[in-house]
């Protein structure tokens, strides 16, 4: 049957795809704002947001909303990421109508108590503490400060704990209004349900929800790259290295996340294969790419001991550029063989396709078929991803570094490996 979609007078968009022979539904309200549409003094206040959601409303306690929900063997979280925010819940195709009225009470008559406030700034607090001690969580938040030096796009999701401490409920009242409107908002469920009948019961919850979110869009992304490193008393060390990466939009995002994957996507990828098999140098290494609104950041993270770091960056980097001069077919088919089964595995998940389905809509204003996603990756040539592998890494790096990294090559020494012929970076890696 597909994917339908339908819109309410309040310009709310709906969407369901049913899938067979699943007995649950996954379901939830994705809101295109995040932490990027903060305000310079309000760091940290969409996750706050997201946490004291589940904290009460005019009709119901923080326990009632968790008792509700799991008298019936559901589910309900949400989540907080750069441009978006989701509040979603799992349930038995029966339990649909509950979930719903559920998801829109936190959304529409949320009181944001006093008491709970206070307690939900210590957990998050408690959250900042935990990410700060693991060094592979930090490593990233550090990566794209870097990267969006002084830019909300670059900030923790999390916030400070000084930021967090001096949000009040008034605060987050605001912070919603301005950010939560029917024209930012996209309802979504996957698996056992119908189109009809799940517009209908949206309609009675969310049909009078606020047309339109006031909030001015975020400032534009400008990635400035850059350095940082910090010296901890470690066994080991975290790295990330990266640059400049394609927005969902522009003509090479796919062909970037192809050639993250022939990067570093799988233990068969080139630096799996040359950095960790070949070499010993580290016990995990992978690439990535992130997209975003505007901009995006490819990458790589690395983590290896003390005594590998000298050498490591230099070997990252001869793979990086060794990928401007030769792509093998091979490589290319693997890498969509890779997408297309990770595409089709989620899609048997009713909540990972719920979630696709949404973010779809958020950016391109539609679901894209599976059909579609195929025909934009078949069409991407060898010839495309050398010439994008050598923009890419022309770039200003951003470098991220927590650990014994005292031995890592100063900035201004990479940039030179960066500019220097591919030889002579295989000759200093070696």
């Amino acid at each position: 049957m597909g994917v339908e979609v339908s819109r309410l007078s309040n310009g709310l968009t709906v969407a369901t795809e049913t899938l067979p022979h699943i007995e649950t539904v996954a379901l939830g309200v994705w809101v295109k704002s995040g932490s990027r549409n903060e305000r310079e003094d309000e760091h940290g206040i969409a996750h706050l947001l997201e946490h004291m959601a589940f904290k009460g409303t005019g009709s119901r306690s923080a326990w009632d909303i968790a008792s509700q929900i799991e008298d019936v063997g559901g589910e309900i979280n949400a989540a907080t990421s750069v441009e978006t925010t989701s509040f979603y819940a799992r349930v038995l195709r029966d339990d649909m109508p509950l979930a719903i009225d559920l998801l829109a009470d936190i959304l529409t008559d949320s009181k944001f108590d006093a008491e709970e406030l206070e307690r939900e700034q210590h957990v998050i607090m408690q959250e900042i503490g935990a990410a700060h001690d693991t060094p592979d969580d930090i490593v990233f938040d550090r990566f794209t400060e870097t990267a969006f030096r002084h830019q909300t796009i670059g900030r923790s999701i999390l916030g400070t704990p000084e930021t967090v401490k001096s949000f009040s409920a008034q605060q987050i009242h605001d912070f919603m209004a301005r950010q939560y409107g029917a024209d930012r908002m996209v309802v979504v469920a996957a698996g056992a349900v119908t189109h009809d009948e799940f517009v209908r019961e949206v309609e009675k919850r969310l049909g009078a929800f606020r047309p339109n979110a006031p909030g001015l869009p975020p400032a534009s992304a400008n990635y400035v790259g850059g350095d940082f490193r910090e010296d901890r008393d470690l066994m080991d060390a975290q790295i990330v290295l990266g640059f400049e990466g394609r927005a969902y939009h522009v003509r090479d995002f796919y062909a970037s996340q192809l050639l993250s994957m022939i990067l570093g996507g799988g233990m068969s990828s080139r630096l799996f294969q040359e950095v960790r098999e070949r070499r010993g140098l580290c016990y995990s290494v992978y690439a990535f790419h992130w997209g975003f609104s505007d901009t995006g950041v490819f990458g790589v993270h690395a983590a290896t001991g003390r005594e590998d770091i000298a050498e490591l960056v230099p070997v990252l980097l001869s793979e990086l550029q060794k990928t401007g001069e030769l792509i093998k077919i091979e490589e290319l088919n693997r890498a969509r063989a890779q997408y297309r089964a990770g595409l089709m595995m989620s899609s048997e998940s009713a909540a990972s396709r719920a979630s696709q389905i949404a973010r779809q809509i958020m950016l391109f204003g539609r679901p894209i078929s599976k059909e579609e996603l195929m025909d934009r990756l078949s069409g991407i040539t060898i010839e495309r991803l050398t010439d994008l592998s050598t923009r890419l890494f022309s770039t200003r790096p951003t470098i991220a570094a927590v650990g014994p990294v005292g031995t890592l090559a100063p900035f201004e020494d990479i940039l030179g490996l960066l500019a220097s012929p591919q030889p002579h970076v295989r000759k200093m890696a070696g």
